[in-house]
């Protein structure tokens, strides 16, 4: 597995690493026409209760919030494109029980590293990832990469269906398969969170 990288901000980081490690959530920002709203990059140390619990982890978020909720969670598609075998999606993780959303993302996936009904799963668009990945057996480990700190704007609060102004957190996160390729990067951001 790589070397995990330092999650400390600098004092002059620059907007480009910032606007690169959010890939690929700017690209559905692009796609919007809407800036990417005010985010820094944070220790995971410096990320708080309960928001560290569910994102400073070598673990993958479908199980950490299922286990977090006590309940499955599926996924609801906000936008997708596909790019030969990278395939792009921006979505909700939602709560089975009342469809309660804990968690707006975005992933790219390489297809082309899973197996047919994997893949097949994927482009179905009807369970996360990671629930995917365990039911079919996928060797992967998670590599978060860095956390975040970032203000909601509108598309969150749309996505996310919260009202004013909140401060959440996030992880840009790796899946990696057997041979440290890269089977998906991802956005993870959380809505604000009280224990269940």
């Amino acid at each position: 597995m790589p070397e995990q990288p330092s999650t400390k901000q600098t004092e002059s980081t620059p907007a480009s690493p910032i606007i690169a490690l959010v890939h690929p959530l700017d690209d559905f920002y692009n796609r919007s026409g809407v800036p990417l709203p005010p985010l820094q990059q944070v220790d995971g140390e410096e990320v708080p209760e309960p928001y560290k619990r569910l994102l400073v982890h070598s673990s993958d978020m479908t199980s950490t919030l299922e286990n977090f909720y006590r309940e499955p969670v599926h996924v609801r598609v906000l936008s997708r494109k596909q790019e030969g075998n990278d395939y792009f999606r921006e979505v909700v993780l939602c709560t089975e029980s009342d469809s309660k959303p804990v968690e707006f993302g975005a992933i790219k996936i390489n297809l082309v590293l899973f197996p047919e009904e994997a893949k097949k799963q994927i482009l179905q668009e009807q369970w996360p990832l990671g629930r995917i990945l365990k039911d079919c057996g996928v060797t992967y480990s998670s590599w978060p990469k860095a956390f975040l700190k970032l203000a909601s704007d509108r598309l969150i609060n749309t996505a996310l269906g919260l009202k004013g102004a909140h401060v959440l957190y996030g992880r840009r996160n790796t899946l990696l398969n057997a041979n440290d390729q890269s089977l998906a990067e991802i956005i993870e951001i959380l809505p604000p969170v009280e224990s269940p």
